[in-house]
């Protein structure tokens, strides 16, 4: 293991600036969800470049690929997850210029010892993480059967800590639309059928439903169409909301009381509605355990201090941690007070600081595909705890 762990690094360490170019070249030309045509065209040449057989335009996504090299000796099969969407408005202020970069490192590292060990190694690229037109591909993934023959996926995402894989919140992204009647609002208001009162009513009612949740339910929700003019009574109006909480079951416990509001107001108003999802449904993560482990390994040979205090809001990777074992950990990239989707983790991931850490983080995932794919009864042990 030990001479295999040092030709890893080795490789690593020789072909970092590379890897490094392409995680700046992705920050300069940040892409919003279904439109990552630069990030994942980038990504996936670069795979192709090292022998993976690329399917782009994939799971109903056209920025997806995925990127498979097969040893001729059996073994287990991990994918690694290669996020590259940004944020609208802020750019890569989430880090995926770093997260996709790491996973197609990562693979194309330790396919270079595949023959050896056997098995085989997919990168799955899967666009808008952040939501947004037809956002969290991951889903889609897994129920178009991506997953079925993948034994274990693995990504990292930076951060300010180093951690194992958190829970996060399952989330549901709803719209809700109401449809009333136009009318003169000064000359002949009685005659209208006012939709934007139902929104307000809808908005009003889930601030009311607050306060008979659990503390792990977050519901957040803004107005998208409001109306056209303030003489004209509104005939038609949308409001977007994310319903969050700890479990999937949680959130479809949620989703029946907020449509019970709409409903209401509907009712009250005179309205017709709609209520449904804008994008695929984000479930939770299950961490596993005995995965974990071999990441926490992998961070003790390299001595790398971690912490267990972490947590992390919604990600489309826990829907894959629902049918496989996922390694999804927390990785350090700065010490600076920088939230996550904030101005100032956006300075971060573009910056030496940032960029520069993408090799300790490649020897992080890359190690740790290592020890599974060097034990493959290991594998079958995380598989089981999983099921």
């Amino acid at each position: 293991m030990n001479s295999k762990k040092n030709s890893l690094f080795q490789y690593i360490n020789e072909h970092q600036e590379a890897y490094k170019t392409i995680a700046k070249e992705i920050f300069a030309r940040p892409e919003t969800s279904n439109h990552e045509y630069f990030a994942s065209g980038i990504l996936s040449e670069k795979l192709e470049e090292h022998g993976f057989v690329v399917t782009r335009d994939v799971a109903g996504h056209p920025t997806g690929f995925t990127a498979v090299k097969k040893a001729e000796k059996e073994g287990p099969t991990l994918a690694f997850l290669a996020e590259y969407d940004a944020l609208a408005g802020l750019g890569h202020g989430c880090g995926h210029n770093l997260i996709g970069t790491i996973s197609t490192f990562s693979a194309i590292a330790l396919s270079k010892q595949l023959e050896e060990l056997g098995g085989e190694i997919r990168v799955y690229g899967t666009p808008g993480e952040e939501g947004g037109e037809n956002g969290s591909a991951k889903e889609s993934f897994v129920v178009k059967g991506y997953f079925e023959d993948v034994d274990i996926a693995l990504e990292l995402h930076p951060g300010r800590v180093n951690t194992l894989t958190p829970k996060s919140l399952a989330l549901d992204p709803v719209d809700i639309e109401f449809f009333g009647k136009a009318a003169h609002a000064g000359a002949a208001p009685e005659q209208g059928i006012n939709a934007l009162d139902a929104l307000i009513l809808t908005y009003n009612g889930i601030n009311a439903l607050r306060q008979h949740l659990t503390s792990d339910v977050k519901i957040h929700g803004i107005i998208l169409d409001g109306g056209t003019a303030p003489n004209t009574v509104p005939d038609y109006t949308r409001g977007r909301f994310y319903l969050r909480g700890a479990t999937r079951q949680k959130v479809n416990e949620v989703y029946k009381k907020v449509e019970k509001i709409a409903e209401g107001a509907a009712l009250a108003t005179g309205c017709t509605y709609k209520m449904g999802l804008f994008q695929n449904k984000v479930d939770n993560i299950i961490p596993n355990e005995k995965l974990d482990l071999v990441y926490k390994e992998a961070l003790e040979e390299l001595g790398i201090e971690w912490t267990e205090d972490s947590t992390f809001p919604s990600t489309d990777a826990g829907n894959v941690s629902q049918v496989i074992p996922l390694l999804h950990p927390i990785f350090k990239i700065t010490d600076k007070e920088a939230p996550l989707h904030s101005e100032v983790f956006l300075q971060v991931c573009g910056s030496e600081e940032g960029i520069g850490k993408i090799e300790e983080g490649t020897q992080l995932l890359a190690y740790t595909g290592l020890k599974l794919l060097s034990n493959p009864e290991l594998v079958k042990q995380i598989i089981s705890s999983h099921k």
